[in-house]
């Protein structure tokens, strides 16, 4: 499906996805003709392909994402897909019409316990079994959810044959449990053998291996070292300021396993809007540790004046550049806009050795080339740079220089 959409683009034919982000009507019957399925199947081909990042929308048009390209070639691009879309089984696998979204988020919370116990079970586990253990976990979550004042007696509840969850509820838990199932075997991360009452399910190799993976994070996060792992992102990339690669990569390693991604990937994006240069640059270092996960978002602020130099610095190493090679993404004027940036995070938080040092890697090849380039680049920060740097810099005429154009900046002047 992704790879007819492509075609499609390059004879300049679209796609345009309808709303939603679904495939148009007429979009839809044109590739059901095309592969010879059925125009359900490629609704559901098109919404799987979306969610595996083959496919990926931009306003009214589709263009093949960069894990297409990668198919082919590259294992790991593969599994990160399938991992994508693994974690979004209830979107590929929709809730039966008519569900309680709120009784479908609380299975959808449950599921990783019941996937736990199944990958620690090396074997099928029976559905009855997996039901008691979603009852429980539902249970515990309407526990958790329920704000009672400390010390307030809290009768037990008197069952409710007709409440969510019973045996009359318009959503019960037996039914929803099958959902789930079929949703996870949907995206082949697990098997069911048997019918009637002695149904079992049980996990495939790649569903084993996504659990795995799973619980490993959650023991990451149960040693951070450091001990960021309950601060908010902007005083947990503070905390690593001062660690050298490997350890802050631990810290962010861990403070991003103890957390929902999308949650925490709104957060480091939000960290990354603030005044400090130095966590911004950290924020895009925390979101190298995501991984594949944060391409959406990390696109979607792409368009950000602050954020774009970083934005599409990290694109273009997570799609295969080399770290010295990415830099060619950006323009003239996004490359001097990032270089005042980062000269805005040492003067800051570093040394004015470092500082100075820090001229060496402007692109322009001159101070005097520099100077008028960083003038005309409209940086927030642009006058405290250039102050430092002549407080810094061991050679007078060029403090000099620097200082009148620090003044020119901060007057308005040319």
């Amino acid at each position: 499906m992704a790879r007819w959409a492509a075609d499609e683009r390059g004879r300049g034919a679209g796609p345009h996805p309808g709303e939603g982000g679904g495939l148009a009507g007429t979009t839809a019957e044109r590739a059901a003709d095309a592969l010879g399925l059925t125009v359900r199947q490629v609704r559901s081909d098109w919404d799987r392909a979306r969610l595996a990042g083959l496919v990926e929308l931009h306003g009214d048009a589709a263009r093949p994402g960069w894990r297409l390209t990668a198919w082919d070639r590259d294992d790991g691009a593969v599994l990160r897909g399938w991992v994508a879309l693994f974690d979004a089984w209830s979107l590929a696998h929709p809730a039966p019409a008519g569900t309680d979204p709120t009784v479908a988020a609380e299975v959808v919370e449950a599921a990783p316990q019941l996937l736990s116990v199944m990958h620690l079970s090396a074997g099928p586990v029976a559905v009855a079994m997996l039901l008691d253990l979603l009852q429980q976990r539902v249970a515990e979550i309407r526990a958790e959810r329920c704000e009672v004042p400390y010390g307030t007696p809290v009768p037990p509840p008197a069952p409710d044959p007709d409440g969510p969850g019973g045996p009359g509820g318009a959503d019960p838990l037996p039914e929803l449990l099958g959902w789930a199932l079929e949703g996870l075997a949907s995206v082949g991360a697990l098997v069911m053998r048997g019918p009637g009452p002695g149904t079992e399910a049980q996990l495939t190799p790649l569903g084993n291996w996504a659990v795995w993976v799973k619980l490993e994070q959650i023991c990451v996060a149960a040693q951070s070292p450091a001990g960021n792992i309950e601060l908010s992102a902007e005083a947990m990339l503070r905390g690593c300021a001062d660690l050298t690669p490997g350890p802050a990569r631990a810290e962010y390693r861990a403070w991003l396993a103890a957390r929902p991604t999308r949650g925490a990937l709104d957060e480091l994006l939000d960290a990354a809007r603030g005044d400090d240069a130095l966590v911004r640059g950290l924020a895009f270092e925390a979101l190298r540790a995501v991984g594949a996960a944060a391409e959406p978002a990390v696109r979607a602020v792409a368009d950000e004046p602050g954020l774009r130099p970083y934005a599409l610095l990290w694109l273009a190493e997570h799609e295969g550049r080399d770290p010295e090679q990415a830099a060619e993404v950006l323009t003239r004027e996004e490359a001097t806009w990032l270089w005042v940036d980062t000269a805005a995070a040492v003067a800051d938080h570093g040394e004015s050795r470092l500082l100075v040092r820090h001229l060496d890697s402007a692109v322009q090849g001159t101070v005097p080339g520099l100077l008028e380039e960083v003038r005309a680049v409209g940086h927030p920060r642009t006058v405290q740079v250039l102050v430092a740097l002549a407080a810094a810099h061991p050679d007078p005429a060029l403090a000099k220089a620097m200082r009148r154009a620090a003044f020119q900046v901060h007057t308005g002047g040319v």
